[in-house]
C-alpha cells in the first residue's frame, strides 16, 4: 500500500496530540501519536512520542493534573501485549447491509437490489452506491470483505451482455447446493476482475486516500521478511505450475496436430479451405496424419472464431470501462479518446459474418 498518501492524516494526528499534551491529557496525546506512527512513521512523531511517554511515566513534563498511582486495571493494560489488532467499530446499519448480501440474497439481482429488467446504467448506479457503503476501508463489520466481493462479482457479470445472457439462461436452474455465504453464485459465473480492480475502475485508485489501501492488505500485518519471502514464492509459482503441467502433459495428452501460430514444431503453413484460416503443422503432417482433413479444418475454424470472440469481448469491455470512467469523472477528452479505441478482433470477426 502507499504510505505516502497517509502523510496529511498523520500530521493532523500530531497536531491533535500537541493540543492534548498542552492541556495535560497525556493519554490522548500518546494515542494520537501512535495513530500517526501507523499512518506515516516520521522522526517528528517518534521524538514527540518519546517525550509524551516520559512525561506519562514521571507524572510531569507539562501535565497539569497531579500525578497518581496507576490502578490495577491500568497496570494490567500496560502489561497486555500491544501486537493485537484493535477491534474496529461499525454501525448496526453497516452490519445489516453485510448480512443481507452474505446470507439473504439468492442471485446477483438481489445482491445489487435491482430487477431483471434493470438497464446497464441502473446496475452501475446500484453498484456504486453499495460499493461506497460496503468497502472494507469504510465498513468494518464482520463479513464486509465477502459482501464487497459479492457486489463486485454481480456488477461485473450483469454489465457484461454475454455473461448476463448466459447467467439468466443457466442461473435460473440455481446451484445444486447452497451454503450460507455462497448462495448467490450460479455455476461458475464469476468476474474476471477482482473486487478492488472493479472498484478502482469506477472510483479511481485514490477513492479512499486515508484508508487502508486495499481490502486484503489491511487484513494482513506481516513483517518485511515475510512479505519478501511471499513475493519470492509467488514469482516462482507460475514457473512451477508450467513445469508440472508440461510433465503431466507427456503422460496424459498427446501433442496437437496443428497450431494457430508458427512454432519450431509447427513450421509448415496451411489454411482452411472454407474460411481461409491460417494454421501450421509439422513437417511430417502429410505422411503421419490419418484422420479426416475436413473435420480437422472445421475444428480449427471453430477454435479460431471462439478465440476472436473472446478477444473482441475483452476489447469492448476495456473500451466501455474507459468510457464509463471518463463519464463518471466528467472528462470529455478522455471520453472521446475512449470512443476512438479500436477493436481489431471485432473487425476481423465481422469479416466472417458478411
Amino acid at each position: 500500500m502507499t504510505i505516502e498518501g497517509n502523510k496529511d492524516e498523520a500530521e493532523k494526528c500530531i497536531e491533535i496530540a500537541q493540543n492534548a499534551f498542552s492541556a495535560g491529557n497525556v493519554e490522548k496525546a500518546e494515542r494520537f501519536l501512535l495513530k500517526a506512527e501507523r499512518l506515516y512513521p516520521s522522526p517528528r512523531s517518534k521524538e514527540f512520542l518519546a517525550r509524551v511517554r516520559a512525561a506519562g511515566s514521571t507524572g510531569n513534563g507539562g501535565k497539569k493534573t497531579p500525578p497518581r498511582s496507576p490502578s490495577a486495571e491500568e497496570l494490567r493494560k500496560r502489561k497486555a501485549p500491544t501486537h493485537q489488532t484493535p477491534q474496529r467499530e461499525y454501525t448496526s446499519d453497516q452490519l445489516e447491509a453485510v448480512r443481507r448480501i452474505n446470507t439473504k440474497c439468492k442471485d446477483y439481482y438481489e445482491i445489487l437490489g435491482v430487477t431483471k429488467e434493470a438497464t446497464d446504467s441502473d446496475i452501475k448506479k446500484a453498484y456504486k452506491k453499495l460499493a461506497l457503503q460496503l468497502h472494507p476501508d469504510k465498513n468494518h463489520a464482520p463479513g464486509a470483505s465477502e459482501a464487497f466481493k459479492a457486489i463486485g462479482n454481480a456488477a461485473a457479470v450483469l454489465t457484461d451482455p454475454e455473461k448476463r445472457k448466459q447467467y439468466e439462461l443457466r442461473g435460473e436452474e440455481g446451484p445444486a447446493h447452497h451454503t450460507p455465504h455462497q448462495q448467490y453464485y450460479a455455476r461458475g459465473f464469476e468476474s474476471d476482475l477482482t473486487a478492488e480492480e472493479l472498484f478502482n475502475m469506477f472510483f479511481g485508485a485514490t477513492a479512499f486516500p486515508g484508508g487502508g489501501g486495499g481490502v486484503y492488505q489491511r487484513r494482513r500485518a506481516r513483517s518485511p521478511e515475510q512479505r519478501e519471502a511471499s513475493a519470492g514464492l509467488l514469482q516462482l509459482l507460475p514457473v512451477l505450475v508450467l513445469v508440472l503441467l508440461s510433465m503431466m502433459s507427456g503422460f496424459f495428452v498427446s501433442e496437437p496436430v496443428y497450431s494457430l501460430a508458427p512454432q519450431a514444431k509447427y513450421p509448415v503453413p496451411r489454411e482452411t479451405v472454407s474460411l481461409k484460416v491460417p494454421y501450421y503443422v509439422k513437417e511430417n503432417f502429410h505422411t503421419d496424419y490419418q484422420g479426416s482433413l475436413r473435420r480437422l479444418e472445421m475444428a480449427i475454424e471453430e477454435e479460431y472464431i471462439v478465440g476472436l470472440r473472446h478477444a473482441c469481448q475483452r476489447e469492448r469491455n476495456y473500451r466501455d470501462s474507459m468510457a464509463w470512467k471518463a463519464r463518471n469523472f466528467g472528462d470529455s477528452r478522455q471520453y472521446a479518446d475512449a470512443q476512438k479505441l479500436r477493436t481489431p478482433s471485432c473487425d476481423k470477426l465481422q469479416t466472417f459474418h458478411r
